[in-house]
Parts: C-alpha cells; sequence; structure tokens
C-alpha cells in the first residue's frame, strides 16, 4: 500500500527506533531510581530527550512536561489553567476547529461555569486577529487556537494572536501537534505560553508527548500520585518513548525546511494530477502544512472513493470518527457545500513518500473517480 495517512499517525524513523531500543533492553531503569547505575542512565537518557524537545520549540529544558501524548497534554493545559485562574476570570476564547481533545476539554470547562467564545474563521480556515482581540473581556483567562489545522492544513496567525494576548495579560494556548516539526514554530516569538505535541506525529512512537509551559506558570495537576514532572504529571516515565520523542524533535529540526519543501512540490504535484479528475482543494494555496492536500471531488462520495482504491491509505474529510455521515465542523466552518464536503479527502504526505507513490496515487485515484461518475450517471 501507498500510506498517504501522516496527519493520523506516521511510521517511527529508524533512527529514532535505534535510539530508542537501548531502553527497551539493557537500559531498563526508571528515571526516578536516583540510587544506582540503572536509574541514572535512565534519568541522563530523559533530560536528554528534555532539552531535544525544548530545542525544537525554542523552550527551556524546564518547560518541558512529559506526558502520553497530545490529548493529556492539552487536558492538563486547559483544566489545570481552569483550575488556577483568577477569581472573577471564568472566559474562554477558543477557535472552533480545534482538535477533540481541546473543544471537548473546553466544553467540559463550559459545563462547570465557564464562558467560552467561539470564534469565526475565514473561508480558508483562518482566525482573525482581530476577533481575537475584540473577544477578550477582563474576565477572559485564556485563548486557544491550534497551530495549524489537522484537516485542511491551514497555519493560524500565532504571532499575532500571541502579541494580542500579552498585551491583554490572558494565556495563549496552542495544540501545536500538527505544526511542531513541520513549521517554525518557536514558543517564544510566538508568545504563547502553553503548547501540546507529540512523538507518533513526527516519526516517533505512540504512547508519548509533551506539554510547554512557560516558566511562571501554575497549573493543577491532573494526575496524583507520585511527584514525576515538576509534581505536574505523576506517573513511571516512559523512557524509551521519551527517547523516541527526543530523537524525532533532534531530526525534525536539523531537516525540516528540506524536508518540508520536498514534500510541498511532491504535495503540488498531487494537486496538479488530481485535477484530471476534477479534484478541488479546500483550505488555502499558501499558508498551510506543507505536506497536506485536502481536496473534493465533485458528484462522488469519499466513502466510496475510498473504497474503490485500497491500495491508497487516506482518510476522509467528510465523516466523524464515529463512522457518520455528519460533515466534519472544520467544513462546516469554512462554508463549504455539502455535497462537496461529502466528497472531501485528506491526503496527508510523510517523509518515507515517493514521487512515484504520489504519480500512482494520483492515477488510481483519478481513474476511480471517473469510474464511480460513469456509474452515477447509469
Amino acid at each position: 500500500m501507498i500510506y498517504l495517512d501522516n496527519h493520523a499517525t506516521t511510521p517511527v524513523d529508524p533512527r529514532v527506533l535505534d535510539a530508542m531500543l537501548p531502553y527497551l533492553r539493557e537500559r531498563f531503569g526508571n528515571a526516578s531510581s536516583r540510587s544506582h547505575r540503572y536509574g541514572w542512565e535512565a534519568e541522563e537518557a530523559v533530560e536528554k530527550a528534555r532539552a531535544q524537545v525544548a530545542g525544537l520549540v525554542g523552550a527551556d529544558p524546564r518547560e518541558i512536561v512529559f506526558t502520553s501524548g497530545a490529548s493529556e497534554a492539552n487536558n492538563l493545559a486547559l483544566k489545570g489553567a481552569a483550575a488556577r485562574r483568577e477569581k472573577g476570570r471564568d472566559h474562554i476564547v477558543a477557535s472552533p476547529l480545534e482538535h477533540p481533545s481541546v473543544r471537548e476539554t473546553v466544553e467540559h470547562l463550559a459545563a462547570r461555569g465557564c464562558e467560552v467564545t467561539w470564534l469565526g474563521v475565514d473561508g480558508e480556515g483562518r482566525v482573525r486577529p482581530g476577533d481575537v482581540a475584540r473577544s477578550i473581556t477582563p474576565r477572559t483567562f485564556l485563548v486557544t487556537v491550534m497551530a495549524a489545522n489537522n484537516e485542511i492544513g491551514t497555519i493560524q496567525p500565532l504571532r499575532e494572536i500571541g502579541r494580542i494576548a500579552e498585551e491583554r495579560k490572558v494565556l495563549f494556548h496552542t495544540d501545536a501537534t500538527q505544526g511542531a516539526g513541520k513549521i517554525p514554530f518557536d514558543v517564544r516569538a510566538d508568545g504563547v505560553h502553553l503548547a501540546a505535541l507529540t512523538a507518533h506525529k513526527i516519526f516517533g512512537p505512540k504512547g508519548c508527548g509533551a506539554l510547554y509551559v512557560r516558566q511562571g506558570i501554575e497549573l493543577e495537576r491532573q494526575t496524583h500520585g507520585g511527584g514525576q514532572e515538576r509534581g505536574l504529571r505523576a506517573g513511571t516515565l516512559n523512557v524509551p518513548g521519551i527517547v523516541g520523542l527526543g530523537a524525532a524533535c533532534e531530526i525534525c529540526r536539523a531537516e525540516r525546511d528540506e524536508e518540508a519543501r520536498r514534500l510541498a512540490r511532491l504535495r503540488d504535484r498531487l494537486e496538479s494530477l488530481l485535477a484530471a479528475a476534477e479534484a478541488r482543494r479546500n483550505g488555502p494555496r499558501e499558508g498551510r502544512l506543507p505536506n497536506n492536500l485536502h481536496v473534493s471531488f465533485p458528484g462522488v462520495d469519499a466513502e466510496s472513493l475510498m473504497l474503490a482504491v485500497p491500495e491508497v491509505a487516506v482518510s476522509s474529510g467528510s465523516a466523524c470518527a464515529s463512522g457518520s455521515m455528519e460533515i466534519s465542523r472544520v467544513l462546516k466552518a469554512i462554508g463549504l457545500r455539502p455535497d462537496l464536503a461529502k466528497g472531501s479527502i485528506r491526503f496527508g504526505l510523510g517523509r518515507f513518500n515517493t514521487e512515484a507513490e504520489i504519480e500512482e496515487a494520483a492515477r488510481l485515484f483519478v481513474a476511480a473517480a471517473a469510474r464511480l461518475r460513469k456509474v452515477a450517471r447509469r
């Protein structure tokens, strides 16, 4: 199969696996064991990875908290900040395009007394900084806007939003899961106070992520039972996973720009070839993730099209994870017509895709779309 679903997850880079293996075998110690070499080796590996993660996002290593992934990191950031907010500040400003780990957490906080303002977006899925500024009130304690959208790839104007948040003295949280390692992202320059990321989106292992917490920001822990990670996240550290996350971040830091140029070229080639199937791009041409292509095939159902091309792994932008045919919130937010939304597919290119794979994937989808349209006309 040709794997073009790298927004969902990525294969582990062999270099990452090589870094992890010793900590699954002979260096199996608990990083909290301070009385012998096994624990010392594990702790040293964790601190090296902490520096590698910090280096990717422009943070101080002391500001990195390891988690089981971005979903946990987002929960810790939002619930932890809400629990420590100042009295009288109970208002959150949020983008409508957020991942469920952010959106559902915000809804959870709303059910417990917080007021939420859901921002609008333009036709390319971009949050307008002016809308953020107008939405902030003296009661606002947090703004949350993702770095880049996981569906249509839109990159948000974090730096402008961060500047507004700094001026208005509110916390700025971003889910950087799709952006970190793929596009320039610097927590200091972008004015970010809290940021989540995960290893398995950047060719690292599943089950390990991190939360950036700017020094001076206080969060309330969400898990109890140990003093790990500055007391913010109890539990024995996943040393092999953390080592893998660190290695993945180090590779992204060294190779990001070159990889982005290569993937953007392949993505644009795919888009040009899919034009033969009348594919229409959703989201911006510029200002999107270099590996993202989200298109609609007019007159074709996305689910049927994917079934007709079993040789290529992609995902539909028209259905929820439950498998229902409800149009996604992202496509609704940008005003995409329901018929086009139901014919939409997300292509996520990755580090190991080749030009030959792109050519073959395009050929298969063009042929399948033509067959399905022919059947529909009968």
